[in-house]
C-alpha cells in the first residue's frame, strides 16, 4: 500500500476557537474507505528551541513558571517565529535575547520535529548557538516569569537521560545534540 492510499481528503476546515498562541481547528474529512468524519487539532505558529553555549562551554538555561503543569519548568529558551524574524536563525537570536539577555555568536540549525502530530500541527525548529554572551536585560512578554542561569551540558544530558529534564522540547534538543556530536 502506498502513502496515497492512506491519505484523508479534507472536505472543509473551520477554526472553532481562537486565543493568543493557538487555534482549535475542525477539519471535515473523508477517510480512505469513504467514511466522513470530523477531526479536531490545535494549530500554532512554528517555534524555535535554542541550545545556547557560552564561550566557556556552559549552557544558558531558564526557569519559567508553566501554568498548565502548575510548576516552574527548567528548560532551554524557546518561542514562536514572528513575521519579522526572516528565518529560524533570526528567531533564535531574538528569543535568546528576549528571554535571557544573551546574544548569540554562531547559530546553526540542527533538526526539525513535529512533537505531537496526532493532536497539533506544531513544528519545532532546533538550533545550537555558540559564543553566547550576556549583552542586555531580558525583554519578557507580559505573561513570562523567567530566571536565567547556566549549567554544564553534561548536567543537562544527564537530566534528560533519566527523565529529570521534564520539558520535552529541551530534552529532545539536548539528546539530539548529544547524538550528533558523538558521531
Amino acid at each position: 500500500m502506498d502513502d496515497s492510499e492512506l491519505a484523508w481528503r479534507t472536505l472543509g476546515s473551520e477554526t472553532e476557537y481562537t486565543c493568543p498562541g493557538f487555534d482549535v481547528v475542525r477539519d471535515d474529512v473523508r477517510l480512505p474507505g469513504g467514511t466522513e468524519a470530523s477531526f479536531h487539532y490545535v494549530s500554532e505558529p512554528p517555534s524555535v528551541v535554542v541550545l545556547p553555549f557560552t564561550e566557556d562551554g556552559d549552557v544558558v538555561v531558564i526557569r519559567e513558571w508553566r501554568q498548565a503543569v502548575g510548576r516552574v519548568n527548567y528548560a532551554l529558551p524557546a518561542g514562536g517565529l514572528e513575521d519579522g524574524d526572516g528565518d529560524v536563525r533570526a528567531a533564535a537570536r531574538r528569543e535568546l535575547r528576549e528571554e535571557t539577555g544573551y546574544e548569540a555568536g554562531v547559530v546553526e540549525q540542527i533538526a526539525t520535529y513535529e512533537p505531537a502530530n496526532g493532536l497539533f500541527d506544531s513544528v519545532f525548529q532546533y538550533v545550537v548557538a555558540h559564543g553566547c554572551e550576556p549583552a542586555a536585560e531580558q525583554d519578557l512578554d507580559h505573561n513570562e516569569s523567567i530566571a536565567v542561569e547556566t549549567t554544564t551540558f553534561e548536567e543537562l544530558r544527564s537530566r534528560a537521560a533519566v527523565g529529570d529534564l521534564r520539558d520535552g522540547r529541551s530534552a529532545l534538543a539536548v539528546l539530539q545534540y548529544a547524538v550528533q556530536t558523538e558521531e
